[in-house]
Protein backbone atom coordinates (compact mmCIF):
# COMPACT_ATOMS: atom_id res chain seq x y z
CA UNK A 1 0.00 0.00 0.00
CA UNK A 2 0.89 3.76 -0.35
CA UNK A 3 1.65 5.85 2.91
CA UNK A 4 -0.80 8.36 1.68
CA UNK A 5 -3.47 5.25 2.57
CA UNK A 6 -2.56 5.25 6.27
CA UNK A 7 -4.64 6.55 8.87
CA UNK A 8 -3.88 8.36 11.53
CA UNK A 9 -1.68 6.72 14.30
CA UNK A 10 -1.18 3.28 12.01
CA UNK A 11 2.44 2.42 11.84
CA UNK A 12 4.30 0.58 8.69
CA UNK A 13 7.52 0.13 7.19
CA UNK A 14 9.41 1.63 4.43
CA UNK A 15 9.31 -0.85 1.38
CA UNK A 16 10.26 0.70 -1.74
CA UNK A 17 9.54 4.17 -3.46
CA UNK A 18 7.70 4.71 -7.07
CA UNK A 19 9.50 8.08 -8.11
CA UNK A 20 13.15 7.59 -8.60
CA UNK A 21 13.53 11.71 -7.87
CA UNK A 22 11.78 11.51 -5.63
CA UNK A 23 13.28 8.70 -3.67
CA UNK A 24 16.73 10.62 -3.02
CA UNK A 25 14.66 13.32 -1.17
CA UNK A 26 12.81 11.66 0.96
CA UNK A 27 16.11 9.01 1.42
CA UNK A 28 18.39 12.25 2.39
CA UNK A 29 15.33 13.19 5.25
CA UNK A 30 15.42 9.77 6.72
CA UNK A 31 12.61 7.66 4.89
CA UNK A 32 14.82 4.48 4.36
CA UNK A 33 13.23 0.72 3.57
CA UNK A 34 13.32 -0.90 6.63
CA UNK A 35 12.27 2.18 8.46
CA UNK A 36 9.30 2.17 10.92
CA UNK A 37 7.11 4.95 10.45
CA UNK A 38 3.81 6.01 11.89
CA UNK A 39 1.39 8.92 10.88
CA UNK A 40 0.96 11.58 13.07
CA UNK A 41 -1.49 13.68 12.49
CA UNK A 42 -3.09 15.15 8.97
CA UNK A 43 -3.80 18.36 8.22
CA UNK A 44 -7.93 19.41 8.41
CA UNK A 45 -8.05 19.03 4.54
CA UNK A 46 -5.90 16.00 4.47
CA UNK A 47 -2.66 17.80 3.20
CA UNK A 48 -0.05 17.91 4.54
CA UNK A 49 0.51 15.06 7.03
CA UNK A 50 2.96 14.45 10.01
CA UNK A 51 4.33 11.44 10.15
CA UNK A 52 7.39 9.94 12.70
CA UNK A 53 10.39 8.15 11.27
CA UNK A 54 13.92 8.03 12.48
CA UNK A 55 13.14 9.47 15.84
CA UNK A 56 11.35 12.75 14.55
CA UNK A 57 8.48 14.53 13.26
CA UNK A 58 8.49 14.90 9.40
CA UNK A 59 5.95 16.97 7.23
CA UNK A 60 5.31 15.41 3.50
CA UNK A 61 2.58 16.93 0.93
CA UNK A 62 0.31 13.72 -0.32
CA UNK A 63 2.21 13.69 -3.43
CA UNK A 64 4.96 13.16 -1.88
CA UNK A 65 3.75 10.74 0.74
CA UNK A 66 2.04 8.66 -2.44
CA UNK A 67 5.29 7.46 -3.65
CA UNK A 68 6.48 5.46 -0.54
CA UNK A 69 5.16 2.06 -0.83
CA UNK A 70 4.75 0.68 2.60
CA UNK A 71 4.00 -2.39 4.55
CA UNK A 72 1.12 -2.51 7.50
CA UNK A 73 2.54 -3.52 11.29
Amino acid sequence: MRMDELKVGESAVILSFTDELMSLKLLEMGCIPGEKVTLERKAPLGDPIAISVSGYLLSLRIDEASTILVSKQ
